[in-house]
C-alpha cells in the first residue's frame, strides 16, 4: 500500500515538526530503574476494563517490579469521546504517556506530530505483525505506534432460529442459499413485526463498505501522478455495492432502518434477529448478561464466515486497536516498555485465551483451526482497510459515509447520493486533520 500521504503542510516541515517531537531518553540516562521517580498515564479503551483486566493488572505488576518508585495510572477511555479529549490533553500540559488508539485514527496524530516515534526491535513478534494494523502505524519507512489486536467482522447466527426455519443449524455459505435460508426464517417469525432475519441497520457503514469490497470497488484511491487521494464511491464497482447493501437492509431489517449498528447484539440477545454481521467478539456480548445480553442464549449462538456476493465470502474490514506514546511525553522510555508488557507475546497469549485476535500471525494461526475462532481468524487474510490518508479522521467525523446510505434509504439514487459523497470525500481526504 503507497505510504506517500500530501498533507496541507509541506512534507519536509511536518517531519521536521515529527521530529522536533521525537521521543527523549533523559530520564533514563544512566539511572537505574529502581531510583526512577514518578507517574505513568495510560488510556485504555474501556474494552480493556470489561474484558481482559487480569492483563491490565499484570502487566502494571510486572512493570512495578523493574520500576517501583513509577506509579501506573490507568484511565480508561470511551469511544464516544476519547478522541475530543486528547485533542484537549494534547493542547495543554495534563496528558497520557501511553494512549490507545483505534487504527483509523492513528494517522491524524502521525502527521500533526502528536506520536513518538517507536523501534520495532523492542517489542515481541514485530517481524509477525499484522500487516493491516502495520499500515496503520508507519509513515515514510517510520513507526509511530504498535498494533494491540486485531478484529474483523464475521456471520453472527442463532443456530436454534435457523434449525426451526430451514432444518439445519449451519449457516448456509454461498448467498443465493443464504437468502433462501433468510426468507424461510422470516416466515417462521413472521407474526413478530419487529423480527428481522438479518438485522443490517441502514448507516453500518463498515458493512456497507464490504459489500464494496466485494464487488472489488473501493472508497478511495491514490493517484501517483497527482500525489493525492480521490473517492471512488462513484464507480461502478463501488456502486453495485451500495446497492447491495441497502436492498439487504430494506428487505430483511424490519426494525429502525436508520440506526448505526451499536446496540445489534442487544437485538440479538432479544432474539428480534437470527443473523448479524459484526465482530467476532460481538457473538459473546449477545450472551453476556453483564452487557445486556441473554445468557439463555448461551448454546444457540455461533459464527460463520459471512456469505458475500460472486461466491466468496464477504471482505471484512480489519479492525482493532494500537498503544502509542505521546511526543511531548518525558517519559517516553518508560511509555515503551509498559507498551512492550503489554503487548508482548505472553500477554497476546492472554487475549487469545478470550478469543482475541493478537496483533502477529504467529499467535493468529492456531486460531484458523478452532472451531470457536476459524471464521474471524480466516477473515483477516483478505481483510479491507480504510484510506490510509491525512483527512480520513474528519471524514469520519462528517460521517460522510452514514449519511450517503441515510440519503438513500430516504430516496436518493446511488448514482447522486455516491457522486456528492465523493466530492466531500475529495474536499477532505488530502487535508491534516
Amino acid at each position: 500500500m503507497k505510504r506517500k500521504l500530501i498533507a496541507a503542510i509541506g512534507i519536509a516541515g511536518m517531519m521536521a515538526s515529527i521530529a522536533a517531537c521525537g521521543g527523549s531518553d533523559d530520564n533514563a540516562s544512566g539511572q537505574d530503574p529502581k531510583d526512577r521517580k514518578g507517574d505513568l498515564t495510560v488510556w485504555l479503551m474501556v474494552d480493556a476494563q470489561s474484558s481482559w483486566p487480569e492483563l491490565v493488572k499484570q502487566t502494571n505488576t510486572d512493570f512495578n517490579a523493574k520500576y517501583p518508585g513509577v506509579k501506573v495510572n490507568v484511565q480508561y477511555q470511551q469511544w464516544g469521546d476519547k478522541t475530543k479529549k486528547l485533542d484537549a490533553a494534547l493542547s495543554g500540559d495534563k496528558f497520557p504517556d501511553v494512549v490507545e488508539l483505534g487504527n483509523t485514527e492513528t494517522m491524524t496524530y502521525i502527521l500533526n506530530g502528536a506520536l513518538g516515534e517507536i523501534d520495532a526491535k523492542k517489542y515481541d513478534n514485530s517481524d509477525t505483525w499484522i500487516e493491516g494494523l502495520k499500515d496503520t502505524c508507519s509513515y515514510e519507512g517510520k513507526l509511530y505506534c504498535v498494533p494491540y489486536y486485531a478484529g474483523a467482522r464475521v456471520a453472527i447466527y442463532n443456530k436454534d432460529m435457523f434449525k426451526e426455519g430451514t432444518g439445519s443449524d449451519q449457516l448456509p455459505t454461498t448467498e443465493d442459499e443464504l437468502f433462501k435460508a433468510l426468507d424461510k426464517v422470516q416466515e417462521k417469525n413472521k407474526k413478530d413485526n419487529a423480527f428481522s432475519s438479518l438485522y443490517l441497520p441502514g448507516r453500518y457503514w463498515y458493512a456497507a463498505m464490504s459489500y464494496v469490497a466485494g464487488y472489488g470497488g473501493q472508497i478511495a484511491t491514490y493517484d501517483e501522478g497527482s500525489k493525492e487521494w480521490k473517492g471512488a464511491l462513484s464507480t461502478p464497482e463501488a456502486q453495485k455495492g451500495i446497492q447491495h447493501f441497502v436492498d439487504l437492509v430494506k428487505k430483511y431489517n424490519h426494525g429502525d432502518q436508520t440506526k448505526d449498528e451499536q446496540d445489534h447484539a442487544n437485538v440479538m440477545a432479544n432474539e428480534k434477529a437470527a443473523l448479524l454481521y459484526g465482530n467476532g467478539w460481538e457473538a459473546g456480548s449477545v450472551v453476556d448478561s453483564e452487557n445486556s445480553g441473554n445468557p439463555a442464549l448461551k448454546d444457540k449462538i455461533a459464527t460463520a464466515g459471512m456469505p458475500g456476493p460472486n461466491g466468496k465470502t464477504l471482505p471484512s474490514f480489519i479492525g482493532g486497536s494500537d498503544l502509542a506514546t505521546i511526543s511531548k511525553s518525558k517519559n517516553q522510555d518508560l511509555a515503551q516498555e509498559w507498551i512492550s508488557l503489554f503487548t508482548s507475546e505472553k500477554a497476546q497469549a492472554a487475549l487469545v485465551e478470550k478469543d482475541i485476535l493478537p496483533n502477529n500471525t504467529k499467535q493468529l494461526e492456531p486460531l484458523k483451526s478452532k472451531p470457536e475462532t476459524a471464521p474471524i481468524a480466516n477473515a483477516v487474510p483478505d481483510a479491507w482497510f480504510t484510506p490510509i490518508a491525512p483527512g480520513w479522521a474528519a471524514i469520519e467525523k462528517k460521517e460522510t459515509l452514514e449519511i450517503m446510505l441515510l440519503d438513500i434509504l430516504k430516496g436518493k439514487s446511488v448514482a447522486d447520493a455516491t457522486k456528492a459523497a465523493d466530492a466531500e470525500i475529495d474536499s477532505l481526504i488530502n487535508e491534516v486533520s
